[in-house]
């Protein structure tokens, strides 16, 4: 089996710049297994790249053509998927992260399929594969709990966290929605993974992930939190999830470990730097506040009327769509399906963030 070196993190929860932040902690042990994040982090491009092209070869079906899920051990190793401990239809375990990613998984299957008529991520009955307590080598031929939960193309994995900053990542049902969506993604628009296309890759992962934890929790848009993550984090005032999709930037501020949210809220204030792919997390913030603020405005539940839009817009973009080509593309959706009063509606949340 392949380990977590050659099937690193592709599409991570965490984003590039908190590992950097805390790569500069004054605290040697945060110090050492983010450098070591780092590291490991320069040779995934490769395998990015194969698994944007190539997605297909990535599947494995499900033996029945419906919900079909796995859940593996890794008994905090690397090597990816270690020791079946679950499938669709066993009882529970004693194990909570194995529930919680079979819960969970099967959680986000039922929103696609339920609002959307989507057979699995692949829309043809893909199996959900999960791996729970993955580990990672650290430099000192040691292993830890890593420090994340990717999608790798194939299947989950989640890590324990270090216990300082982040816990167990299957703790989160937005987190393991996030992730999956990535899957949902590659079989749809699977927009390039820089820049503007890579940030509407992240923002409809952030989207969805929040759709399934607001529709599993009958939430309406204006009751409903916005953070994305809250759970993985260990409790600190200055830290409340990875990302506000209603108030990008505020995160976290000030954090000891992590430092200050970089995501801008409005077009003004774009990143336009190489770093993280070209701000493929960054900038996610913009037209993750475009949708939340849509959300509200048409009220109600936020997997409604939005969902359906940007749904819709996913499959419809292409792999290179820019931002600019998403507001577009939603309003014309939100017209041609529904009625003048919603296309209003999505054209102000653009406007709200600076495109009109």
């Amino acid at each position: 089996m392949p380990s977590v070196a050659c099937r690193h993190p592709i599409q991570c929860i965490v984003p590039p710049y908190m590992v950097e932040h805390m790569a500069r902690s004054a605290d040697p042990r945060i110090r050492e297994r983010a450098l070591a994040d780092l590291a490991r982090g320069s040779a995934v491009r490769a395998v990015r790249a194969f698994v944007q092209q190539m997605p297909a070869m990535m599947v494995q079906a499900s033996p029945t053509g419906k919900k079909h899920r796995f859940i593996y051990d890794a008994k905090k190793k690397d090597v990816l998927p270690g020791k079946l401990v679950r499938s669709e239809g066993e009882a529970k375990s004693a194990d909570p992260c194995v529930n919680e990613a079979y819960d969970y998984s099967g959680d986000t299957f039922d929103f696609f399929l339920e609002l959307f008529g989507r057979n699995s991520l692949d829309d043809a009955g893909m199996a959900l594969i999960s791996s729970v307590h993955v580990g990672e080598a650290d430099g000192h031929d040691r292993f830890q709990p890593l420090n994340n939960a990717f999608w790798d193309g194939s299947q989950m994995a989640y890590g324990d966290g270090d216990g300082e900053v982040f816990q167990c990542f299957t703790r989160s049902l937005d987190v393991v929605a996030h992730e999956l969506t990535h899957g949902v993604q590659s079989f749809t628009s699977n927009l390039l993974y820089r820049g503007q296309s890579g940030a509407l890759n992240e923002h409809f992962s952030d989207v969805f992930g929040i759709l399934v934890r607001q529709w599993r929790r009958k939430e309406t848009a204006a009751a409903a939190s916005w953070l994305i993550g809250a759970e993985i984090l260990i409790p600190a005032p200055t830290r409340r999830g990875i990302r506000d999709m209603e108030h990008p930037g505020t995160a976290y501020v000030d954090d000891p470990y992590l430092g200050t949210d970089p995501q801008p809220a409005h077009m003004k204030d774009l990143y336009t730097g190489p770093a993280d792919s070209g701000g493929v997390h960054i900038n996610s913030g913009i037209p993750n506040r475009a949708f939340a603020v849509c959300a509200k405005l048409l009220e109600g539940h936020a997997w409604g009327t939005a969902g359906i839009i940007w749904y819709e817009a996913m499959l419809q973009l292409s792999r290179t769509s820019q931002f600019k080509d998403l507001a577009a593309i939603t309003a014309q959706i939100a017209g041609d399906r529904f009625d003048a009063a919603t296309k209003r509606a999505v054209k102000a949340a653009w406007k709200k963030v600076g495109l009109s």
